[in-house]
């Protein structure tokens, strides 16, 4: 196989500075400037690597409006309210969600929409999506660039996509995993030289007696933590969708997609996405360190239904020819899939803000 672009990028800075932490590959595998993955395609579709729930059905974007809309009202119905989208992906999702908020006149009239996107790809597409949207766009690199006041942010498989660190636990205490080159001349993962002072009081309690050998993954991405003190300090809410666990614990969940497969997770740098599960738990104290209070996470499946995914499928059937009754069917039997990897079930929805809001739409029961 062809050497990529950016594994030649990586060799060089490992033959100058050592073996490279895992959250460092990861970082420049998905995000370099010139190679990174979502730097230099569009991901998403048949065509892509992988399809996420606004690719499957429209109702999923919808339903995200309506609970958009729902905390609006909560949030006393201000004038002027940024609705931020984080990775927006083709802008799909923000697409069906705007019309659904056509429902709520109001509302509409007091939005303007903010998407967080470092890939120059994926924004063009995301600026072809919404050429004809009468709502005002604006676009970022960073979250820091969304203005101040009050704020509703959702994402969607945009957690999973933030670097991670490793840990291994040996004998005398953990340390950090690298990628390095092996005897071979292959890139393969190590453990770095020198162990982790004090990392062992870092960790959850479930995590400190875990066996020699345990991997220990994590998150030190700072954005939502950014967004949780703007969700206390101006007024808001933020609804997070992604897969992954509601506990923390040990075992690795790095893993490679390419072409709608698994891959080797150092094969082809670049070439093929990098992902994570979220760790729930994790997310949830960390939100609630910012004063945000949290709900959920519960799955996906529950979530939709109880934001009445069941009414407005029925709703699309009623005025759908036959054949598009049973494509409404199939996707929404795919986004509340109960099997161990169906979306329904491995999908989470988690929702935190303004202590001041209450109890967020969707996760009262």
């Amino acid at each position: 196989m062809e050497t990529s672009p950016l594994e030649i990028e990586i060799r060089r800075r490992i033959a100058l500075a050592g073996p490279m932490p895992v959250r460092q590959f990861m970082t420049l595998c998905l995000t370099h400037p010139q190679h990174g993955y979502y730097m230099t395609r569009d991901p998403l579709g048949r065509d892509g690597d992988f399809v996420t729930a606004p690719e499957i059905s429209q109702i999923f974007g919808e339903l995200i409006g309506l609970w958009a809309a729902a905390v609006w009202q909560a949030m006393g119905q201000p004038e002027n309210v940024r609705l931020v989208e984080l990775g927006p992906g083709r802008g799909t999702m923000m697409h069906d969600a705007l019309r659904a908020a056509h429902v709520l006149p109001a509302f509409r009239a007091a939005l303007v929409v903010h998407l967080v996107e470092i890939s120059g790809t994926l924004q063009r597409r995301q600026r072809e999506t919404f050429e004809k949207t009468d709502v005002p766009m604006l676009w970022h690199e960073s979250f820091d660039e969304v203005p101040d006041g009050p704020i509703i942010v959702v994402a969607n498989e945009f957690v999973d996509a933030l670097p991670v660190h490793h840990a291994v636990k040996q004998l005398n205490g953990w340390y950090e995993r690298v990628v390095e080159i092996d005897p071979n001349g292959n890139l393969a993962f190590g453990i770095a030289a020198d162990r982790m002072p004090q990392f062992e009081q870092t960790l959850p309690l479930a995590v400190r007696d875990a066996p020699i050998g345990s991997l220990y993954e994590w998150r030190t991405d700072s954005i939502l933590l950014e967004v949780s003190r703007r969700l206390v300090r101006q007024g808001g809410a933020a609804l997070v969708i992604d897969y992954g666990h509601v506990e923390s614990a040990v075992g690795e969940t790095l893993q490679a997609v390419g072409g709608h497969a698994f891959a080797n997770t150092l094969a082809a740098p670049g070439s093929i996405d990098l992902t994570a599960h979220v760790d729930f738990q994790a997310l949830a104290f960390a939100v609630e360190s910012m004063g945000a209070t949290v709900s959920g996470p519960i799955e996906q499946a529950e979530f939709l239904r109880r934001l009445g995914i069941e009414q407005r499928a029925a709703a699309l059937k009623a005025i759908a020819a036959p054949d598009k009754a049973d494509e409404v069917d199939v996707a929404v039997a795919r986004l509340m899939g109960q099997e161990a990897t169906g979306m329904g079930k491995m999908f989470k929805a988690i929702a935190f803000g303004d202590p001041r809001l209450g109890p967020l739409p969707g996760f009262v029961g």
